[in-house]
């Protein structure tokens, strides 16, 4: 099998930020054709669910590539794939940004496709490089940096947006970026040393994802992420500007700063819960608590008053609680060989946004069937479309008490000596 010599401390941190860099990039791609709806509408000819059809495209992308990203970094090492992961993203940019749709869904695509190679880099540098009783948090650490960039994709770009600035010049802005990023991965990540050479690719790559697959602690950590997460990548990211638009009749700039909330509450719950993880030494009691108070604030969000909490308060909470959906990456790892740490992220990053790709198309069919195709669906209209969201939180709750405890206490008891 093919393993690496690990770099010192000091460059692996280096090349963990820079990573993480990447990962803000291509996040804040993701998010931000939540809030340029209507522009992206009248400019490519299509509805409210055409775009957001064009939006979902990220993520059949993001899903399969992550088996790719998983299995070549795993082999070839993150300087040799991570720079080719961020060009792709840049070539993705501009594709999108020309206003023509069929290089538009190309773009979309590659987005997607680029994307998914900076999160699996940063946590392979990260737990390859540093101890594993820290591996929680540094995990969260890796998703607060992705999504304080989709909270910049909400914060920062509405406001230009709706300050006059033209979407396709914010997406050309950002190919460039994602070309000099890719460059800058080239220059600064540090080449690791092959300790030996796996003589035939293909079959290591196909062994180690049977190992992962097999494991049916894989599977239960991808599905508990992909449920998790749709309150995020679909309802948030995609319809949340919208939603409070629509149902609630807050104006553009407010929308958008409340939707926004939701990263913004992951850029504090994803390396918060991570650390208290790792602090208590266990996965499942915080993967629980999380889940149990994202289901409550989704409740409310769908079927209580926003007038009874404080303003941004009720995405905050549920920002902070669904950061919960990052510790299974811990799990996978934990729960299979070290040498597949690339591949098991890989596998749970697949089965993760596989629901996002799959379901985010159904989730927008079925806001139009509820509203009979109106052009602003009313609230009742996106309770009866969501309500389903609900229901796989509760699901993800229900698997996460079926997963077996990994963390750092479990492990220590087990390998003590008995007396």
């Amino acid at each position: 099998m093919n393993s690496k010599t690990k770099v010192g401390t000091g460059v692996a941190a280096v090349a963990w930020l820079v990573a993480a860099v990447f990962y803000f990039y291509q996040y804040s791609l993701r998010s931000a054709p939540a809030v340029m709806l209507p522009q992206l509408s009248s400019a490519f000819g299509l509805s409210a669910l055409g775009v957001a059809s064009l939006a979902g495209l990220f993520y059949y992308g993001y899903s399969p590539f992550s088996l790719v990203a998983g299995a070549a970094i795993d082999r070839l090492g993150p300087k040799t794939v991570m720079p080719v992961g961020a060009l792709m993203v840049g070539i993705g940019a501009l594709l999108f940004g020309s206003g023509n749709l069929a290089a538009a869904n190309v773009g979309r695509f590659l987005q997607g496709a680029g994307g998914v190679f900076a999160l699996v880099g940063a946590v392979y540098i990260a737990t390859n490089n540093f101890p594993a009783s820290r591996a929680a948090t540094l995990i969260g650490a890796t998703q607060m940096f992705g999504m304080a960039g989709g909270s910049a994709g909400q914060f920062v770009v509405g406001p230009m947006i709706g300050g006059g600035l033209q979407w396709s010049t914010f997406w050309l802005a950002m190919g460039v970026i994602g070309v000099v990023i890719g460059v800058s991965l080239f220059v600064l990540l540090p080449k690791e040393t092959a300790a030996r050479v796996e003589p035939s690719w293909l079959k290591g790559a196909g062994h180690a994802f049977g190992v992962v697959f097999r494991n049916p602690q894989s599977i239960l950590c991808g599905f508990i992420a992909g449920l998790l997460m749709i309150p995020t990548t679909i309802f948030d990211m995609v319809w949340g500007v919208r939603y409070l638009q629509d149902a609630h009749a807050f104006d553009y700039a407010t929308a958008v700063l409340r939707s926004a909330t939701v990263p913004l509450g992951w850029i504090i719950g994803c390396p918060l819960l991570g650390f208290v993880s790792d602090r208590i030494g266990r996965r499942k009691p915080v993967i629980i608590s999380g889940a149990l108070v994202l289901l409550v604030s989704l409740v409310w969000i769908l079927f209580g008053k926003p007038s009874v909490f404080p303003p941004y308060a009720l995405a905050l909470v549920a920002g902070i609680a669904s950061g919960a959906a990052m510790l299974p990456y811990t799990v996978i790892k934990e729960a299979n060989p070290p040498q597949f740490g690339g591949t098991a992220t890989g596998v749970i990053n697949f089965i993760n946004f596989t629901f996002s790709a799959l379901l985010g198309p159904v989730f927008a069919r079925m806001l139009q069937t509820a509203s009979e195709g109106a052009a602003a669906p009313s609230l009742a209209h996106y309770q009866n479309a969501f309500q389903p969201m609900l229901y796989g939180v509760a699901l993800a709750i229900l698997f996460a008490f079926v997963l077996k405890e990994t963390g750092p206490a479990v492990r220590a008891r087990s390998s003590a000596p008995r007396e």
